[in-house]
């Protein structure tokens, strides 16, 4: 059997519309930087308030990728 080791690192999304997109946008952000994504595990979710209305949505998410070496 193979070993493998990953890696985790958390990350913010933010979108004006929701939760979802904001997961989304991290996600797809990372994926052009990371190879080999694995997980993406929401841990925290709120929003930015100004005026007494929603002006964004942030979604705070662990990511995980193959450790391929580094720091």
């Amino acid at each position: 059997m193979t070993s493998s080791v990953y890696k985790i690192i958390e990350l913010v999304g933010t979108s004006s519309d929701s939760w979802e997109l904001a997961a989304k946008a991290a996600v797809d952000r990372a994926g052009q930087s990371l190879r080999d994504l694995r997980i993406a595990e929401v841990i925290q979710q709120d929003l930015v308030v100004e005026d007494g209305k929603v002006k964004a949505y942030r979604c705070r998410l662990k990511v995980s990728f193959k450790y391929e070496g580094g720091d």
